[in-house]
């Protein structure tokens, strides 16, 4: 009980640090018509994801919003992305939650940043540069703070899960970890809160939480989290670099 008291005044005292750190607030606009805000809006229309075979082979493009509706057979456009798991020098995670305007999984809490290398200036990004893109946009982590070499690529996870019926992922996801002392200013339109987690206090952490865990977060958690979180140390020894599992969302709620 100490232990899950001690969380939740943790979660409730970076709730507050969260206020002084965030961007301002985003004036309320009319949303469009289907329901997406427009911030949202543009960048489903805006942003070329990565189509993929299921040995990760890049094979075409196609919009955002064509990589996340999903299909009236269920299916979901198999695309590439990734996932970035920040930790600081004293070896927390940083755990986030999603903005309630999101289009995939509001309100639902997260590692570090989830997002998707783009083909830009005709050819495909690569997973490390988008990592950096998206950390300094949604985290507001300056880019001079991020050397690639400080990323560590863990492996890759294939998963398909059909979110609420309109909206979902499928997923080739590339995982990196990030361990460095940061600036982290959140984007409102993508985080509405975070903290750090002390490794120790992470189990009793997730029952305190208000919503439920993404699924990509949920099964790198069940599956390999621990591993690494205990080994940060000598993570280059963990890495499969030539792996790509496959997981299934529905064993892992």
């Amino acid at each position: 009980m100490l232990v899950r008291n001690l969380s939740r005044a943790l979660w409730k005292t970076l709730r507050v640090e969260k206020r002084c750190f965030a961007s301002e607030p985003v004036k309320p606009q009319p949303e469009s018509s289907d329901n997406v805000e427009p911030v949202q809006a543009e960048y489903l229309d805006k942003d070329i994801c990565l189509l993929v075979d299921e040995k990760d082979n890049f094979i075409g493009t196609a919009t955002k919003r064509e990589c996340h509706k999903v299909g009236p057979d269920g299916n979901v456009l198999l695309h590439r992305a990734f996932s970035v798991f920040l930790f600081n020098k004293r070896g927390d995670m940083l755990l986030q939650r999603r903005a309630s305007q999101k289009v995939t999984y509001p309100d639902y809490y997260t590692n570090a940043c989830c997002s998707h290398p783009l083909y830009i200036d005709d050819k495909p990004e690569e997973v490390i540069t988008a990592a950096r893109r998206r950390l300094n946009y949604e985290l507001g982590i300056p880019l001079d703070q991020m050397d690639p070499e400080l990323f560590t690529y863990m492996t890759r996870v294939h998963y398909h899960d059909p979110g609420d019926g309109v909206w979902g992922e499928h997923e080739i996801d590339h995982i990196l970890f990030f361990q460095a002392d940061v600036k982290v200013k959140p984007n409102s339109d993508e985080i509405s809160e975070y903290c750090f987690v002390p490794k120790n206090e992470f189990n009793a952490f997730l029952p305190t939480l208000e919503g439920p865990l993404t699924p990509w977060f949920n099964m790198i958690r069940r599956h390999r989290l621990k591993l690494w979180w205990d080994n940060l140390h000598r993570l280059k020894e963990l890495t499969e670099a030539d792996k790509i599992h496959k997981f299934s969302s529905s064993n892992d709620k």
